[in-house]
């Protein structure tokens, strides 16, 4: 792809949208040449976005990611990647790393909307230089000779006259990676790791709710040898001053006057986004009368074209206090 070794993750993506423009099929019709090449850049980008599989390429070149699929020429296995099974149905038994939660605090309105945010994601990910290595140069790594680069040794154990006990326990030498360095990498001083940045854009789709999670795949602190858990972020909804949730449901409070409460009112309140709702009553309302305005409630999460109900609750403010005239007229007016 015409990349550097130490290319980042943005590079490679990059690199990836711009070969794929050039060499799409749709764009070359009847070309096989660009067939050919279209896959080859597909292939190649599958390993290049996969942290494990670019270190182990780095190290051990194709041959290494066939072993690492299960071995010999059984041939690449695009699904294992969304299912954690290789092609013999053999299951993939990598470690993983923890997954990371992160609370995303955001408003009613985002909610009622839908919006895009973009959040920078900084986390460990292999050395750029040694691809989590540890070594200068990838000619420095070698097997491990007290393991012979299997990762392990069989010890013997004396139990008695004629009873040996045999072991097998994990190389102390190269900590049963199978290999060991002979230089240090200058650029992470043998610890295999460092710090990057990078961007993700997570959609808030219209009607999610409290505790749904949206999760990047992988986007978790990388180690060697390790795949990198998932980064999830937990919706957290922020207070409205305005309205309050429950459910697909929306509650507004309104607050009228005690000559509205008795003649009746016309009103218009400013919906999340942005409409103008009018709101009207005739009758006399009373302490705590709810009105329900159906379709004008949160979109539904599957189906945002179907939400669900507006309630307005009433809250009628009283005068602080009446004059004697005021008095007399109430009297009069409501023998």
């Amino acid at each position: 792809m015409g990349l550097q070794r130490n290319a980042s993750a943005k590079e490679i993506k990059k690199a990836y949208r711009d070969l794929s423009k050039i060499w799409h099929p749709d764009k070359n019709p009847n070309n096989p040449e660009a067939e050919d090449k279209f896959a080859e850049i597909n292939n190649a980008y599958e390993v290049l976005k996969d942290e494990e599989k670019r270190r182990i390429y780095d190290q051990h070149g194709e041959e290494g990611l066939k072993k690492q699929q299960g071995g010999g020429n059984r041939g690449w296995n695009p699904f294992s990647d969304f299912f954690g099974f290789n092609r013999q149905g053999g299951q993939d038994n990598t470690k993983r790393g923890p997954d990371v939660g992160m609370p995303l605090f955001v408003e009613l309105k985002d909610l009622y909307l839908g919006k895009e945010i973009r959040v920078t994601n900084r986390r460990q990910v292999l050395c750029f230089e040694c691809r989590g290595s540890g070594a200068e140069n990838q000619e420095d790594v070698k097997p491990c000779s007290a393991c012979g680069g299997k990762g392990v040794k069989i010890v013997k154990k004396q139990l008695g006259p004629g009873f040996v006990q045999q072991m097998q326990m994990t190389c102390d030498v190269c900590n049963g990676k199978g290999t060991v360095t002979t230089s240090t990498c200058p650029h992470c001083g043998g610890t295999k790791v460092e710090i990057d940045e990078d961007t993700l854009i997570i959609s808030v789709e219209r009607g999610m709710k409290d505790g749904q999670e949206i999760t990047f795949t992988q986007a978790g602190d990388v180690q060697p040898d390790t795949k990198p858990g998932d980064l999830k972020f937990v919706i957290v909804t922020l207070s409205d001053a305005e309205f309050s949730r429950e459910g697909d449901d929306l509650h507004y409070t309104l607050r009228i006057s005690l000559l509205e409460a008795l003649v009746g009112y016309e009103r218009e309140i400013e919906h999340l986004d942005g409409r103008i709702i009018p709101i009207s009553r005739t009758k006399i309302t009373v302490p705590g009368h709810t009105s329900k305005l159906r379709g004008e409630g949160m979109p539904h999460h599957e189906f945002p074209s179907q939400k669900g109900t507006l309630f307005i609750h009433h809250e009628i403010i009283f005068p602080s206090a009446l004059t004697e005239e005021q008095k007399t007229g109430f009297r009069d007016l409501l023998k």
